[in-house]
């Protein structure tokens, strides 16, 4: 079968994969452990859910208009100048089938062929599949754990080259959890600015936050960078609502129009009930949300103490998100159980294969000597995934 060369050259989600490969085993009877997806537990707020109830007895199930209903583009326009001190319109919101599907608008809208998109490594598996699908070039800034895991804009001054056209920023990121300050950003505005780059900037985890971190979107430098930014949102993080799609965009108008454009003629429109929903999570009372995040830190806090014991493990610890992130280098290169270990996949694989714990291995992040554990599973499934793994590699080490 001959098949589109824009299809072939894409990469399958690394995390999607480990994620149907755990439930196959728990299908096949075993109690397995899964650490690799990126989703809440928690269930949808009552009130939410409840507005999504009306909307159907009330038959809000036609057609709305392709870039969102006005009352849910006004209420994120509050959520953004509320939250973080940005004036949008309505006109300027393009609402979306889930952030995923926002950046992919985003990137349709602004890249050429041949034109090269900044991408910080780690990065989330998507991003550079996207970019690639706009027919750009992703162009990877290689960062480190001593260096928290963040581009400075030294590294990124490197990578320029005039085919450069837009920087991806990830804050707080997807694997590290890192969370970049309001200096570091300004200082990452202040280089796209002088040299005329787009900002897509990724905040899907902005609530997410723990020891009093704050998030600071980097369109909030002035005017010159919030006509260069894309701003992703969404509700499927902060709102427990990854399985109802919905994300969206600001951005300036006649960008906004055009991915609006785009998106008519992709889905007709984002879902109608969801819009409603999305409503009532935006304006709707915010305690389920908070709950939620005082949870997640509890995790985040016995994780981050479970691997730092752990041998052969080394990680940052995260500020944002729920993820953490371990270099695994301590591994790499023994030879466990007559099983060589030549990257994180080995060791990833070994771990599922003996304890039926999931992990996604660094390799779909572009850092193949680390893995990403999510605490997005409650405290008990914590605990017992953390004491599998640890009773393994101290066995073995």
């Amino acid at each position: 079968m001959r098949l589109s060369d824009r299809v072939k050259q894409i990469t399958p989600s690394a995390t999607l994969a480990i994620d149907t490969k755990a439930k196959q085993l728990a299908g096949e009877g075993l109690d397995v452990v899964n650490f690799s997806v990126g989703e809440p537990d928690f269930d949808t707020p009552q009130h939410i859910k409840d507005a999504a109830i009306v909307a159907i007895q009330a038959g809000f199930t036609k057609y709305t208009p392709a870039a969102g209903i006005a009352e849910l583009r006004e209420a994120i326009c509050k959520k953004l100048k509320d939250d973080n001190g940005l004036d949008y319109k309505p006109n300027q919101i393009v609402v979306s089938a889930g952030a995923k599907h926002s950046l992919y608008n985003a990137y349709q809208a602004l890249c050429n062929l041949g034109d090269e998109v900044i991408v910080q490594a780690p990065y989330w598996v998507s991003y550079t599949e996207i970019v690639k699908l706009a027919g750009a070039v992703p162009v990877i800034v290689e960062t480190t754990a001593r260096g928290g895991f963040k581009m400075t804009p030294a590294a990124i001054e490197a990578k320029l080259t005039p085919r450069t056209r837009v920087i991806n920023l990830n804050s707080p990121s997807n694997p590290t959890g890192v969370v970049y300050s309001a200096d570091e950003l300004r200082a990452i505005a202040e280089l796209a600015v002088k040299h005329d780059l787009y900002v897509v900037a990724d905040e899907i985890y902005e609530k997410l936050l723990y020891d009093g971190v704050t998030h600071t979107s980097v369109a909030s430098f002035g005017p010159e960078i919030k006509a260069r930014t894309v701003v992703i949102n969404g509700m499927s993080k902060a709102y427990a609502m990854t399985g109802w799609r919905m994300g969206y965009t600001a951005s300036e108008p006649d960008l906004a129009k055009v991915m609006a454009d785009l998106q008519g003629h992709m889905t007709s429109n984002p879902n109608s009930i969801t819009q409603k929903a999305s409503v009532a999570a935006l304006l709707g009372p915010q305690e389920p949300l908070r709950e939620m995040v005082k949870e997640f830190g509890r995790r985040r806090d016995y994780m981050v103490k479970r691997l730092e014991a752990l041998p052969g493990f080394d990680l940052v610890i995260p500020q944002g998100a729920f993820y953490v992130f371990p270099s695994v280098k301590g591994w790499i290169g023994r030879t466990v159980g007559g099983r060589k270990i030549a990257s994180s996949d080995d060791l990833a694989g070994l771990i599922l294969d003996e304890v039926q714990v999931a992990l996604v291995p660094g390799t779909g992040f572009g850092a193949p000597d680390c893995v990403r554990f999510s605490y997005s599973t409650s405290m008990d499934r914590i605990k017992t995934g953390c004491d599998r793994i640890e009773r393994l590699l101290k066995g073995l080490w």
